[in-house]
Order: structure tokens, then C-alpha cells, then sequence
């Protein structure tokens, strides 16, 4: 069988990890024990964990005509990437993100747009082959809105499924948005953001799945990190709990869980069932640092995880 196909349209930027033992606070300052440099960006990430497991992916981005993203595209072509709707742009710098990590895992992340910004429905009309024929097409917000809604329009109207996820929040996602998207997949404190409610139990989620199913969304997936996630769907709504596991870092989990979540919907399961091996492939993630340098390839899954 062929490998599914996905169209990732999105961000691609370079991670710059710092590493303490708890995270600062504002006018502090703290030695770190450890510096890395990483690839990120939330596209380039959902895209990776897809390929890794064995998607034909497709990347729209943009990186600047800079050192980093000269890097920035190797890698992805060393990650099997299809690289050719990634367009070096002149006079604006690679996308970045300024990360810390503290010894408990958690983290604050810090995101310059660059490049990303420049990401134009255009770029999208350049690549309306490619959307049409994808088996599941994954976009977020670190690119304009009006990318992101020309290209779930040429998947609506081609009967391709839309997995959107909404990070960062933001309060001004346009109707249109909720009413393309297949699956609707934000985090518990982006949900909170859209609906204006906390999202800090299992009662609460399901509040906020059925509001944002209220706004049209046709499925809902809240990820609620360490307790797994919560999907929601015309016939009702199912816990997922996650894996226990220690984790090390916790950032690019949930980009592990977006592209994993779309590599087996692409591939044919349910959603239920999809949501659940991406549960599991998120809890493997945080077990070890970094981002991308966290997200498993398939060889090394259990064999029942990619049945």
C-alpha cells in the first residue's frame, strides 16, 4: 500500500533551547545547564512526526534566504520532506523560537515570526494540486489566517479532510475556520482562550468541545496533556487517558500528537482510534529533550501502535 499523503501548510522555524533548573520570572536572570539549537515551527514539526512514520508529506512554508533556513530546508529533505512549496524569501529572517525548559519539563516558548508571516494565500494557490490530492490536509496559526482559510477551501471543496489546530490562541478565529475544519484540535488552554472558560476538568473540556462544535467545528479533539484528551463528535464524546510516563520535556508534544493524529486519520482509522495512538506517540515524545529530536520513527514504536 501506498503511503498516505498529507499537505502540511504552516511554519518552519529554528529552535534555540535553553535549559534551567525552573523557569525565570519576569527581571530575572538564571544560569542554564545546557544550550541546543533544533528545527521547530509548528508545521515543520506536525509535518516531521507524519513523515516519520511513514507519510508522503508535502510542507507550504516559507524560510528566509538566510543561514537558517538554507539548514532549515536540508533538514526537511533529509526528513523526506517534500520541500518544493518552501520558498526562500529575501529580506526577512527564518522564523525562531526562544525556548526554556525547566528540570520539570515544562517550558515558555517565545516566537518570532519572520518569514512565516509572509506566508500568503498565493503560496496556496501555487500548491492547490497538491491539497486536493492529499488524503488529509493540517494547518495551524503561525501563519496568516487568510493562508490558512485558502487552503481549507480548496480541501473542502475537493472532499479533503481539514485537521486544524488553533495554537497559538488567539481570540479572532473566523467563523469560516470552525466550519471547514474535520477535526478541530486545540489545547486545553487554547480551548480556554476560545471559549473564555477555564478548561481544567473533564467536565469543562466537554463544555468546550460542545461550544466549539456549536461554532461548527464537525469533530473536536482537546488535548489535556499528562490526562490524555477528550474526543468529541456528533455521536458523543470519549476520554482518552494518556500513557503515565516521567517526562523529561514536554515541548513539541502536541505537535506530536497533531501529526501523528493526521498520519492515521490519513491512513484510514477512526477517529477514535487515531486519537488514541497519537495519545501514545505524544507520551513517548516528552520522554526524552527537544523537540523534533523527540518524535520517534515507526521502526522504533511498538508493533501493535502501528498495526
Amino acid at each position: 500500500m501506498s503511503p498516505p499523503k498529507i499537505c502540511v501548510v504552516g511554519s518552519a522555524n529554528l529552535d534555540l533551547n535553553t535549559y534551567t533548573t525552573r523557569l525565570p520570572v519576569p527581571g530575572e536572570t538564571l544560569h542554564a545547564h545546557r544550550f541546543t539549537m533544533g528545527y521547530g515551527g509548528k508545521g515543520a514539526n506536525q509535518a516531521v512526526m507524519a513523515a516519520r512514520l511513514g507519510a508522503d508529506v508535502v510542507l507550504v512554508a516559507r524560510v528566509g534566504n538566510d543561514l537558517f533556513g538554507r539548514d532549515m530546508l536540508a533538514h526537511l529533505r533529509t526528513e523526506g520532506i517534500d520541500t518544493r512549496r518552501v520558498t526562500s524569501t529575501d529580506g526577512v529572517p527564518t522564523g525562531t523560537a526562544v525556548i526554556t525548559v525547566d528540570d520539570a519539563g515544562r517550558n515558555t516558548i517565545a516566537v518570532t515570526p519572520g518569514a512565516n508571516g509572509l506566508l500568503a494565500p498565493t503560496d496556496v494557490d501555487a500548491t492547490r494540486g497538491a491539497i486536493e490530492s492529499a488524503r488529509v490536509l493540517v494547518c495551524q496559526q503561525e501563519v496568516p489566517v487568510e493562508t490558512n482559510l485558502a487552503a481549507m477551501r480548496f480541501a473542502a471543496g475537493a472532499g479533503v479532510p481539514v485537521v486544524f489546530n488553533p495554537a497559538p490562541a488567539s481570540t479572532t478565529i473566523p467563523a469560516e475556520a470552525y466550519r471547514l475544519s474535520t477535526v478541530f484540535c486545540p489545547n486545553e488552554h487554547e480551548a480556554a482562550v476560545l471559549t473564555g472558560k477555564p478548561v481544567e476538568s473533564p467536565e469543562e473540556a466537554e463544555a468546550a468541545a460542545r461550544e466549539l462544535m456549536a461554532r461548527g467545528a464537525h469533530n473536536v479533539v482537546v488535548t489535556l496533556g499528562a490526562r490524555g484528551c477528550l474526543v468529541a463528535t456528533p455521536r458523543g464524546m470519549t476520554a482518552l487517558p494518556a500513557p503515565a510516563v516521567e517526562a523529561v520535556d514536554t515541548t513539541g508534544a502536541g505537535d506530536a500528537f497533531i501529526g501523528s493524529l493526521a498520519f492515521f486519520l490519513a491512513r484510514g482509522d477512526d477517529l477514535v482510534t487515531a486519537a488514541q495512538r497519537a495519545n501514545r506517540i505524544a507520551a513517548i515524545s516528552v520522554q526524552s529533550p527537544g523537540t523534533q529530536t523527540s518524535f520517534p520513527h515507526a521502526a522504533d514504536l511498538p508493533a501493535d501502535l502501528m498495526e
